[in-house]
C-alpha cells in the first residue's frame, strides 16, 4: 500500500467541499454506531445489523471483572478486550485479508489485474489507469441520479465513514478520512456502472462502455477478489439514489453461472433463479458466492464428527462401483451420493469449467468462508459449501489420470482451461482445508457403502483391475465359438 499522497486527487476537487461532519468522523475505534440525527438512520436502517457488532459498551459482568487495582491499567484492559470482541463480532461483515491457512496461493488468484476496489491494493502502478475511468463513472452516476454531485457524494459520506470499521486497522491508519471518502465514492460509482454494463440494461454511456466491455473479464476477476471489496451498503446507497432497484438481481442472474463453460447448453433440470431479498451481503463477492453456491432443498441432520483418514481417488471409486457424474442443477451446494439399485452408487457434483479465472473464483470464495465462519460444524451447511466442494475434488485426484477421469465423467468441462497437470497441482493444494458438513457427510456415506458391500467392492475391483484381460478372454471365447459354429455348418453340408 503506497502512501495516500500517491492517490491522485480528483479533478472535481472533492476535498474542498463542505460536508457536515457526522459523529462517525470520530476515530473509528471509539465511534458510536447509534447516531441520532444523521442521514444514516433515515436512509438505510436495514444496515444497522452491520454496525451493531461494533458496539463496545455492551459487555457482560464477567468481562468487567476487575483485573488490576490500577484504574488506568484496568481501562486499557477493558479497551483491548472490547476492541477484540468487536472485531470477532464483525467477522461476517469485515473486508478480510487472505487467511494464512490457504498457504502460498498463486498471486494470479489474489492480486487485481486492472482495477483496485477499496484500500488494500490502491495506488499500485498498473491499476492507476482505471482511476480516470472511476471519475467518468461518477459523472455518469450523477447524471443518472438527477441530483447534484454534492448531493450524491454527501449521501455516500456517512456510509464511507462507517465503512472504515470493516477494513484492516493498520491499512486505515495510513489513509486520512477525506481521501477514504473519495475512494469509497468513486469505487462505488465504478461498480454500479460495471454492473449496469453486465446486466445489459442499455443505460451505460457508450464511451464508458468502451473501457468496461473489452476489459469485462479482467474486471470480473478483480471484483471477485477477497481483498478487493467494498462494503455493500456503500454500493447500495448509489444504486438506491440512481433508482435502480433491480440492478443487483439482474447482475447476479447473469453472473451466477460463471463457473461453467461459456459454450455450455444449460440442462432443463437447472433450478430456476430465485432472488432472496432477506439476504444482506457484506460485499459483491459475498453476494455472488451466495447465488453461485445456491440453496439446498434438503435439510441434513448434524453428524458427530470423528477423526478418520479417507482415500478415494476417482479411479478408486470406479473400482468399488461408485460412478462420478455432473449434477443437473449446476449449484455447488448439490453434492450427493445416491444409491443406484443394489449394486451401484453415484457421486454427483457440480460441473466445472476450470481455467485460471474460475480457479481464482473458487480460491476467493473458499477464502471468504474460512474468514467468516468460526466453526464449520456449528454453522449452516451452506456456509462452507465451497470448501467442501474443493476438498472433495482435492480428494478425488492424486494423479493426472484421476483428472482425466473427471473430464470423462463430465465434472471438468470445456476446453482452453488448465491442463491435467495444472489442475492436479491446483486441487491437491487444498487437501488441508477444514472439513465442511457436506464433505464429511459424503465421506461417511462412501465409507458405509464400502464397508457394507465388501464382497461386491472386491468383485468390482477385480473386474476394474483385469478388465483388459477379461475383455480379451471374452473376445477369444467369441472367436472360438464362431470357429466351432463354422465347422458345424460345414459338417452339415458334407
Amino acid at each position: 500500500m503506497e502512501p495516500t499522497a500517491a492517490w491522485a486527487p480528483c479533478e472535481f476537487q472533492l476535498a474542498n467541499w463542505s460536508i457536515e461532519e457526522p459523529a462517525a468522523y470520530l476515530p473509528v475505534e471509539y465511534a458510536s454506531i447509534d447516531i441520532p440525527g444523521t442521514c444514516l438512520e433515515a436512509c438505510v436502517p436495514e444496515y444497522y445489523y452491520y454496525y451493531a457488532a461494533s458496539q463496545q459498551h455492551n459487555v457482560t459482568s464477567d468481562q468487567k471483572a476487575k483485573i488490576s487495582n490500577d484504574s488506568d491499567a484496568q481501562s486499557v484492559v477493558d479497551q483491548v478486550m472490547g476492541e477484540f470482541k468487536a472485531d470477532i463480532d464483525m467477522m461476517k461483515a469485515k473486508m478480510h485479508r487472505y487467511p494464512a491457512c490457504l498457504g502460498d496461493v498463486d498471486e494470479s488468484y489474489t492480486l487485481p489485474r486492472i482495477v483496485a476496489i477499496g484500500p488494500y491494493h490502491h495506488g499500485k502502478e498498473h491499476l492507476k489507469q482505471a482511476e480516470k475511468v472511476k471519475h467518468a463513472a461518477a459523472c455518469h452516476c450523477v447524471r443518472q441520479s438527477g441530483r447534484s454531485l454534492e448531493e450524491l457524494y454527501g449521501a455516500v459520506v456517512p456510509m464511507a465513514d462507517h465503512a472504515r470499521h470493516f477494513y484492516d486497522k493498520d491499512v486505515m491508519a495510513g489513509i486520512n478520512p477525506e481521501d477514504f471518502r473519495h475512494m469509497m465514492f468513486f469505487d462505488a460509482c465504478f461498480l454500479v456502472q460495471y454492473m449496469l454494463s453486465r446486466a445489459y440494461t442499455g443505460d451505460v454511456d457508450q464511451s464508458l462502455n468502451g473501457f468496461l466491455s473489452p476489459n469485462r473479464i479482467d474486471i470480473f476477476h478483480d471484483v471477485m477478489l477477497l481483498e478487493n471489496q467494498l462494503p455493500w451498503h456503500v454500493v447500495e446507497t448509489v444504486i438506491r439514489l440512481l433508482r435502480l432497484p433491480s440492478l443487483s438481481k439482474k447482475f447476479v442472474a447473469r453472473k451466477r453461472n460463471c463457473m461453467l463453460s461459456d459454450d455450455r447448453h444449460e440442462p432443463p433440470q437447472q433450478k430456476p433463479f430465485i432472488w432472496y431479498d432477506s439476504y444482506k451481503p457484506p460485499h459483491l463477492l459475498g453476494l455472488l458466492r451466495y447465488y453461485i453456491v445456491g440453496r439446498s432443498d434438503i435439510e441434513y441432520p448434524k453428524q458427530e464428527k470423528k477423526d478418520k483418514s479417507y482415500s478415494l481417488s476417482a479411479m478408486e471409486l470406479a473400482k468399488i462401483g461408485i460412478t462420478l457424474t455432473a449434477n443437473k442443477t449446476m449449484q455447488l451446494i448439490d453434492m450427493t451420493l445416491n444409491q443406484k439399485g443394489t449394486l451401484f452408487a453415484e457421486l454427483s457434483l457440480a460441473p466445472l469449467s476450470l481455467d485460471r479465472d474460475r480457479a481464482s473464483f473458487l480460491v476467493n470464495m473458499a477464502a471468504l468462508e474460512l474468514c467468516t465462519v468460526q466453526s464449520f460444524s456449528a454453522a449452516r451447511d451452506g456456509d462452507s459449501a465451497v470448501c467442501s466442494y474443493l476438498l472433495l475434488l482435492a480428494k478425488l485426484v492424486y494423479r493426472e489420470e484421476d483428472v482425466q477421469e473427471l473430464r470423462v465423467r463430465g465434472l471438468l468441462q470445456g476446453g482452453g482451461g488448465l491442463t491435467n497437470e495444472e489442475a492436479l497441482r491446483f486441487f491437491t493444494s487444498f487437501q488441508g482445508l477444514r472439513f465442511g458438513p457436506y464433505y464429511y457427510r459424503i465421506m461417511v456415506q462412501i465409507q458405509i457403502y464400502r464397508e457394507s458391500s465388501r464382497m461386491k467392492t472386491k468383485s468390482f475391483a477385480f473386474f476394474h483391475n483385469h478388465k483388459k484381460t477379461i475383455a480379451a478372454v471374452v473376445s477369444g471365447v467369441v472367436s472360438v465359438g464362431g470357429i466351432i459354429g463354422t465347422l458345424l455348418s460345414i459338417k452339415k453340408t458334407l
